[in-house]
């Protein structure tokens, strides 16, 4: 049986939502709460493996399970693309804080560099999962190997998002909107990728899915970020709560799908005995 969903359209709109909704979560946590990237990051990455191990115990696909760990991984990543690119500077504390939370506020190796180590985590486990023979198309990921291999791409993936969106937003001069113009644009080009047959469609579903997190990572910062600084400043609070419940609506409707689509297939017959 199935583990992992159909790459459909419903599936990209799920990803940006429940991506977006990581950044804005992810901040909340961290940054209106005043907890920190250190200890947010160690608490998110705790409830990433617990619903990591939900998912991987499952039998079958599970659309509640599936996007709980997108969304775990998409917290997760937020903050440990956080803590490693940023510090102590007076440039990631809001307010007239002079601190972060408990222990080290960062280990400020930008984005740059942050990048290229997740980049470099991100390729040795596509080695790995090549050498091990197993696919990379999803909905053919049913062994546990596959499923751990898959996550942990997802995780590097999403950390790795983060950065490129932070990226764009703080340091390139793009702004929020114009980073998340510039993403939208990049993905439009590998949609008409899609009809040219020289390029696997696996390969353009990995890049896709880093693109999207920046993506959700410039579209979080737009709706929580101060009007001074080109954002909406609809706080962190506000804009996780419409996004949970946007993406809540929306696991529903997937697995309202999934039991019609399950009760719709023929159903084996015990063997008659005489």
């Amino acid at each position: 049986m199935k583990k992992l969903p159909e790459v459909t359209l419903a599936f990209w709109i799920m990803k940006i939502a429940a991506t977006t909704l990581g950044e804005t979560a992810g901040d909340l946590f961290a940054q209106t709460l005043k907890l920190g990237y250190f200890l947010t990051t160690i608490g998110l990455f705790l409830i990433f493996v617990v619903t990591l191990v939900v998912q991987l115990r499952s039998s079958h696909y599970n659309p509640f399970f599936y996007w709980t760990v997108i969304l775990s991984t998409s917290m997760a990543g937020t903050t440990m693309s956080d803590f490693m690119n940023r510090d102590a500077g007076a440039e990631y504390l809001s307010g007239d804080a002079t601190s972060l939370g408990w222990g080290p506020q960062g280990l400020g190796l930008g984005y740059p560099t942050g990048a290229a180590i997740l980049i470099s985590i991100l390729l040795v486990i596509f080695v790995v999962w090549k050498a091990t023979g197993m696919t990379f198309q999803i909905r053919d990921i049913v062994t546990f190997r596959g499923e751990a291999l898959f996550w942990s791409a997802i995780l590097v993936s999403n950390t790795l998002g983060t950065s490129m969106g932070d990226f764009l937003s703080d340091s390139s001069g793009l702004g929020y909107a114009g980073g998340a113009l510039l993403v939208t644009g990049a993905l439009a080009v590998l949609v008409a990728l899609m009809k040219v047959p020289v390029v696997p469609n696996v390969l353009l579903f990995w890049i896709a899915f880093v693109l999207t997190r920046p993506l959700g990572a410039t579209a979080g910062d737009f709706l929580t970020k101060p009007v001074a600084k080109g954002g909406l400043n609809l706080g962190t609070v506000g804009s996780s709560a419409v996004l949970l419940a946007v993406l809540l609506g929306l696991v529903a409707y997937a697995q309202l799908q999934e039991r019609r689509t399950t009760a719709a297939l023929p159903q084996e017959r015990e063997p008659v005995t005489q």
